[in-house]
């Protein structure tokens, strides 16, 4: 039986952080030209809640400010994040793409679940041509829920995935994989954290050691161990 693998994509295939900064630059200063602020760019604090829904970001970065401004801030940030992407200035993760071929040609479907807009997933997806080697993107705007463990479910559901893994840097990648009775891979890269990743099943410090994890991971499988399910 081939195996699934669902991979998150901010800080797991996309280098997010390369075009963080100059996206989030650019949307505050919009919002001083506005009169919307006046303190520095609150970059640390992004990098704090990577990976979660945007309108929750906003909330947690915009406190004080009305859902309507939030609202505006995250529109232009996400124009600012998809130009950047497709003028070239985000990067996928070393080995991205050596690593998916290698689990095609081992009879793995590879899929991707992010908390990130369609739109900006899209692009990404398109700019550097991962359909090559993805059945599918699905996005945490298609369900009402906002919560990953239930975007998995949906491409468990969909795939009729019975055995498989959830490779991602936070939490929230850890919590889907295990909800939905797959193997947790947690990535140890740019925006992970110490003591979430310590409830990963399986931990990585880049992508191309999932060759080798998958390989001892399927050999246990075959030998009837519950590795993964």
């Amino acid at each position: 039986m081939s195996q699934s693998l669902i991979f998150d994509m901010d800080g797991t295939l996309f280098q997010t952080d390369k075009i963080l900064e100059i996206s989030l630059q650019e949307t505050f200063d919009h919002l001083r030209n506005l009169g919307l602020w006046e303190q520095k760019t609150p970059i640390e604090k992004y990098r704090e809640i990577m990976g979660v829904p945007l309108p929750v970001v906003w909330e947690t970065l915009l406190p004080e400010h009305s859902s309507e401004i939030r609202q505006q801030a995250n529109e232009l940030f996400h124009e600012k994040l998809i130009t950047n992407i497709n003028v070239g200035n985000g990067a996928l993760y070393p080995d991205v793409k050596e690593v998916f071929g290698h689990l095609k040609d081992n009879d793995c479907a590879i899929y991707i679940a992010s908390n990130g807009q369609i739109e900006y997933l899209n692009a990404i997806v398109k700019y550097y041509q991962l359909d090559n080697w993805v059945t599918e993107t699905f996005s945490i705007q298609q369900i009402q829920s906002q919560n990953k463990s239930d975007l998995v479910h949906t491409i468990v559901n969909k795939y009729n995935v019975e055995k498989g893994a959830v490779i991602g840097d936070r939490l929230s990648d850890i919590k889907a994989a295990k909800d939905n009775s797959l193997v947790a891979i947690g990535c140890n890269f740019d925006f992970a954290q110490e003591n979430e990743l310590a409830q990963a099943d399986i931990s990585i410090n880049s992508l191309v050691e999932l060759k080798t994890v998958l390989e001892k991971l399927n050999d246990k499988s075959n030998g009837g161990n519950k590795a993964i399910r």
